[in-house]
């Protein structure tokens, strides 16, 4: 039986949550890291990068396999593969060794990042699918205002260490909701075959598609700018501007607030304005936010009240932009939504390592490498959207027949 659209959106955000949730948790453990494995800012920042590029890249073999063998199989694999990552993280003796089992926990956490969107498009479309998506953001979202928090509760009293056991606690806790709770949603009569030459066809359909490649761009220009601040936020606040590792996890929140708020509201204005022109809307003022702070950061205004406030404004609009997005570039490829779904994600993860990994280079312990990298990103979406909004088409609100669950 396929639960209810609230069950679901809780169970698809539970399972969604373990990403974000070992991004976020970890990131007031970046100084305590550098210090306990002697390593430097640069290597700290690789074990995030890492996890990053793994993340991004595995997506793509996810989303085939869901095509092909159901949403369930792969998710419990990839949970497998993470809670065995996250084991080898907390005995990790040095920083190239967390590096390594970061990559792995990068590989499976995938699943349950691009393959939980495959299941919305297998009972929703248009505003509904719009809907669902931004209850689950709104699961996720909790994960930027809590997740430091506990990480900075947990770091304090038991070392950065005991972050990787509550992740295997949570991958747990997704393997039971699977197992119990989430019904196949991708009947055997709609997948795919099982072989190499329709999957490859499938990604070659989508990589010749340019509204389906601007869509994940505009959604990964803002990833981009998004990994940017992560790569940087910790030891900013923590070391430049002297928070401490609950403020700093409080300051992380403020800025979470914003696009937890807006993506709650994604589905409201797109019914009242349409899709295509909420994202366009909301581009233009994620772009004019971070120009303002590039403007500001040039001129020398060096205040962490500005920044904290012109990222919160940014973030607003870019919580209306990243669930849109997604379910526009989903909305025509509901029979290979898992390859679909998977080859966005992956466009989109490699865009944000990209990033992170440009940022990490020229970081010099200022804001202005970061600001500067989270405004070209913007840029290049605000530049996209132009160029590809005008000839996308607004989807229907008719949900699509729902299949029956097994």
């Amino acid at each position: 039986m396929v639960p209810t659209p609230g069950k679901l959106a809780i169970i698809l955000g539970l399972l969604s949550l373990l990403g974000p949730f070992s991004i976020d948790m970890y990131l007031p453990a970046f100084p305590a890291i550098a210090e306990d494995l002697h390593a430097t800012t640069a290597q700290v920042q690789s074990t995030l990068m890492a996890f990053f590029l793994a993340y991004g890249a595995s997506q793509i073999f996810y989303g085939p396999a869901a095509d092909i063998f159901g949403r369930r199989g792969p998710m419990l694999a990839g949970l497998g593969v993470y809670t065995l990552a996250s084991i080898g993280c907390l005995l990790a003796p040095n920083i190239e060794t967390l590096i390594v089992f970061r990559f792995v926990q990068g590989c499976g956490v995938a699943a349950v990042m691009v393959i939980p969107r495959a299941v919305i498009r297998d009972l929703y479309s248009g505003a509904q699918a719009t809907q669902l998506m931004a209850m689950v953001m709104l699961v996720i979202s909790v994960s930027p205002m809590l997740a430091p928090l506990a990480g900075s509760a947990i770091i304090e009293p038991f070392g950065w260490k005991a972050v990787f056991v509550a992740g295997a606690l949570v991958a747990g806790l997704g393997t039971v909701l699977i197992l119990s709770v989430l019904p196949e949603t991708h009947a055997p009569e709609r997948r795919s075959e099982r072989a190499m030459g329709p999957l490859l066809s499938n990604y070659l359909t989508l990589l010749k598609d340019p509204l389906y490649l601007g869509l994940i761009v505009i959604g990964g220009a803002g990833i981009a700018s998004f990994f940017s601040f992560l790569s940087s936020a910790s030891f900013l606040y923590i070391e430049e501007y002297g928070l401490s590792p609950t403020q700093f996890a409080l300051a992380f929140a403020f800025n979470a607030i914003g696009f937890f708020a807006m993506s709650q509201l994604a589905s409201r204005l797109a019914g009242r304005f349409g899709m295509v022109r909420l994202v366009g809307m909301a581009v233009a003022g994620y772009a004019a936010g971070l120009g303002l702070l590039l403007l500001l950061t040039l001129v020398g205004i060096d205040s962490f009240f500005v920044l904290v406030g012109l990222l919160f404004v940014s973030f607003s609009f870019l919580g209306l932009v990243m669930p849109t997005t997604m379910v526009l570039a989903l909305e025509n490829n509901g029979r290979m939504a898992g390859s679909a779904s998977a080859l966005g994600g992956t466009l989109q993860m490699l865009m944000g390592a990209g990033a992170m990994g440009l940022s990490a280079a020229f970081f010099d312990q200022t804001t202005r490498p970061m600001v500067i990298g989270m405004t070209l990103c913007a840029g290049l979406a605000f530049v996209v959207s132009r160029l590809v909004l005008p000839h996308i088409e607004e989807p229907g609100t008719a949900p699509t027949p729902q299949p029956a669950a097994e």
